[in-house]
């Protein structure tokens, strides 16, 4: 039998941050954010061999293991194995050898949500075969707690539930890792025009979000004045958007995503850098409103905002500083799962 998963990653539209451990805890965090037609994709085929066989096709990596073992994490493919680990220490040994193939269609350290979708979807496929009796709330916090609990990654929440759910969501967070999906009835038209005008670009570079994030974790430990007060006006951010969205007063997006650039910024240093700053100038003076950097920061996606056709004239702007336009469409649907016999 072949077990098969897809789950969608996302553009993080506002709030970014507010999801982290421990200022959702304090304040309460709020996230603004659409899944898109890229994806992270798992396969499980069933091997007559006692052997637990796991390989990330996109970045040509494979490694093999004896059944009803325990896989070492040691950063080699440990996103992986730690679904593995889990899954197999909460529902027991399984009984027969696996072959676990993976891919992604955007590069880790991207700001796209790579790896927690990647574990939304490992576990989705684990789900499909093994008849896991687990709702989406359950994935989604199953998720986090493989990523921030059993391997130690920093992150925040948004990226799991997106990918979970799919769809334009405003998501509230709180402590006790209380997590609110509200999902948004938008206009096909105002999601029309906010796909056409939307425009998706890539660095060319990654970035180590972990890094960043744990700076903003100690920013807030620390009652940094500047840091909380920039992740409370991220969080009015997300309130915002989600009144212009529904409202489709779609004229405002450019300047919201301004409004959070400029306070994004103050979580943390080295959310921005000097190529950023030129990649955003640059954008602006050829017609962009405005735009953010996709996740953590640092390096990865932008987003831009470009009325009245300006895109084109956009894009060709960017153009001198390599990177790539990235093609792709809203979708309504999270995670996937099918068995083929």
């Amino acid at each position: 039998m072949i077990y098969r998963s897809k789950a969608p990653l996302r553009i993080g539209l506002a709030g970014g941050g507010t999801d982290v451990s421990p200022y959702c805890d304090i304040y309460g965090g709020a996230i603004l954010n659409a899944s898109v037609s890229l994806y992270a994709y798992a396969t499980i085929i069933e091997i007559d061999d006692e052997k637990i066989l796991i390989e990330a096709l996109d970045r040509d990596e494979a490694e093999t293991y004896n059944l009803n073992s325990v896989l070492p994490i040691n950063g080699k493919l440990d996103i992986l194995k730690g679904v593995i680990n889990r899954i197999q220490k909460d529902y027991g040994y399984l009984k027969r050898g696996f072959r676990l193939s993976t891919s992604v269609d955007a590069p880790a350290g991207s700001g796209l949500g790579t790896s927690s979708t990647l574990v939304v979807a490992i576990i989705g496929a684990f789900t499909e075969m093994l008849k896991l009796p687990l709702g989406d709330y359950d994935i989604a916090h199953y998720a986090f707690e493989i990523e921030r609990n059993d391997l130690g990654l920093s992150g925040g929440r948004q990226d799991q539930y997106a990918a979970m759910f799919g769809g334009v969501n405003f998501m509230e967070f709180y402590k006790d890792d209380k997590v609110i999906v509200n999902p948004l009835r938008i206009r096909p038209q105002y999601m029309h025009e906010l796909e056409n005008n939307l425009l998706l670009y890539f660095t060319d570079t990654s970035r180590e979000s972990a890094k960043i994030i744990d700076e903003q974790v100690s920013n807030v430990n620390k009652k940094n004045e500047k840091s909380i007060e920039a992740m409370h006006q991220l969080k009015e951010q997300a309130k915002m958007m989600k009144e212009a969205l529904l409202k489709g007063k779609l004229n405002e997006f450019g300047e919201i995503l301004d409004y959070g650039f400029r306070h994004k910024k103050e979580m943390a240093q080295n959310i921005s850098n000097s190529r950023i700053e030129d990649i955003y100038s640059a954008a602006k003076l050829a017609g962009a409103t405005g735009g953010k950097i996709s996740g953590a920061g640092g390096g990865g996606f932008m987003i831009f905002y470009c009325p009245a056709n300006s895109k084109f004239s956009v894009a060709k702007s960017l153009k001198k500083f390599g990177g790539e336009i990235k093609n792709y469409s809203f979708i309504k649907y999270g995670l996937t799962t099918w068995t083929i016999s």
